[in-house]
């Protein structure tokens, strides 16, 4: 079974997950914005063999540790999809610009498409294309474990921005009809930033996307 912790990394509290097969102990991190080395005594508090980088998207907060990450440790990075390569290609300007310590750019292992899968242990998570907030962002889904890894498309109460260079609102809206509400009601998300709610209650509640 899949199991995960949260960690909150950067100045913007960016929730990097660790998430891991309990039966293998390998380990992938999703999104390492920062703070490498809280992510690391995590790591090995948790006894966990980190064999990869996942990535939903590529703003300076989910990415930002990316390259250093996968430099010190010989780990391939999988993600996002190949319309964020211009952010990728941006992330020393990004950092620059919010106050972030350097970035690098870099080029993922593997890049990922609808319809995609991971696999960390024996635990496989289906990858969805969720564009609107950046143009490659990627969501990470586990059907056993009844989770989602959504990065920056939804929050307990809201949505992704979508004022950045190749946002787009209907886009998201989209995405997130479309995309994430077949994942299932009881589906439990885990944003980019913020508290974890699921899917039911954003079809209730988020005023954004909320069923008519």
């Amino acid at each position: 079974m899949l199991r995960y912790l949260t960690v909150p990394v950067t100045a913007f509290a960016q929730n990097c997950s660790i998430v891991w097969c309990d039966e293998t102990k390998d380990a992938a991190v999703i999104d390492p914005g920062g703070d490498l080395d809280r992510l690391l005594v995590e790591v090995k508090r948790l006894g966990v063999n980190l064999k990869a980088i996942w990535l939903t998207h590529a703003h300076i907060d989910h990415a930002g540790g990316t390259a250093d990450l996968a430099e010190q440790l010989g780990l391939p990075i999988i993600g996002p999809h190949p319309g964020d390569q211009f952010w990728i290609t941006g992330l020393p300007q990004q950092g620059a610009m919010f106050g972030f310590p350097p970035a690098r750019a870099f080029t993922p292992t593997r890049w990922l498409a609808d319809g995609d899968t991971v696999q960390i242990g024996h635990s496989v998570l289906q990858v969805r294309h969720c564009p609107g907030h950046t143009p490659g962002h990627v969501v990470f889904h586990s059907a056993e474990a009844k989770r989602a890894f959504v990065g920056d498309v939804l929050f307990a109460g809201g949505i992704g921005r979508t004022d950045f260079p190749q946002g787009n609102h209907a886009q998201l809206i989209s995405s997130i009809r479309e995309r994430l509400w077949p994942m299932g009601d009881e589906t439990v998300f885990i944003p980019g930033h913020g508290p974890e709610s699921s899917f039911g209650a954003e079809r209730r509640h988020n005023p954004h996307v909320r069923d008519a």
